[in-house]
């Protein structure tokens, strides 16, 4: 018994670290704010399940443990209609949270809309076996190899695509993933917040040097970014 209550009093107080912990002042992406609060938002709701589920599966194994004759259950249709109801509620829960981060372009972009913020800065991404090449179609058609410069607080939207068979574009600290597929272009928008240096990679396996197809994403600030803009410009 002593045992059941440590493990019952251990579980509760991970679970307590985890609803008291500080979340993360700050996010990184407007991408990354809209997907990191809709997982917090599903952790608060498995959190009780879980925890409810465990209590009564600790309560069934001790309270049942020496029963050598066990009786078949009886129906109880107040409990079938009560956990019934309670799935729907939260069913709908997660439907309505998930469909207000997935209808958003800062997740699912969808081209035909048009862009209310204005003036965002266009990136080409076209990924090869086994690279990428990074293009500014815009600002005279810049290519820097492996490098994104994005400025932040302003709208960027990638395109990305491929130049022969399927690869992956993700940037995980940026919330940013699109496959890049050969004869499409897929794009990508979201607007940056924090400053720094990101890693990017391929996520489809694409061939022998597959692990090797890295790339960075680098957030300055707008003056930055235009004096970088004039550096390449000025090397061409």
């Amino acid at each position: 018994m002593r045992k059941t209550r440590s493990a019952l009093v251990s579980l509760l107080s991970v679970v307590a670290v985890v609803l008291l912990a500080d979340p993360v002042a700050a996010q990184t992406s407007a991408s990354a704010e809209l997907i990191n609060g809709l997982n917090g938002k599903l952790l608060y709701i498995a959190i009780p399940i879980t925890i409810l589920v465990e209590v009564i599966l600790i309560y069934t194994v001790v309270k049942f443990r020496n029963n050598d004759d066990p009786s078949p259950t009886k129906e109880n249709r107040r409990l079938e209609i009560t956990w019934t109801i309670a799935t729907a509620i939260i069913l709908l829960f997660v439907g309505v949270s998930s469909y207000g981060v997935l209808a958003n372009d800062n997740v699912t972009y969808q081209p035909q809309v048009e862009d209310a913020a204005g003036d965002p800065v266009v990136v080409e991404a076209e990924a090869f076996q086994w690279g990428w090449e990074m293009s500014y179609p815009e600002e005279g058609n810049i290519t820097t190899g492996t490098e994104i410069v994005i400025p932040e607080d302003r709208p960027v939207h990638i395109r990305v695509t491929s130049r022969d068979v399927i690869h992956g574009f993700h940037v995980p600290e940026l919330a940013l993933k699109k496959d890049a597929m050969p004869g499409q272009v897929n794009t990508i928008k979201t607007v940056p917040y924090e400053q720094g240096t990101y890693q990017g990679y391929c996520t489809e396996y694409c061939g022998v040097s597959h692990s090797q197809m890295y790339f960075t994403v680098e957030v300055v600030s707008e003056e930055e970014y235009q004096q970088w803009l004039d550096e390449q410009k000025s090397d061409e």
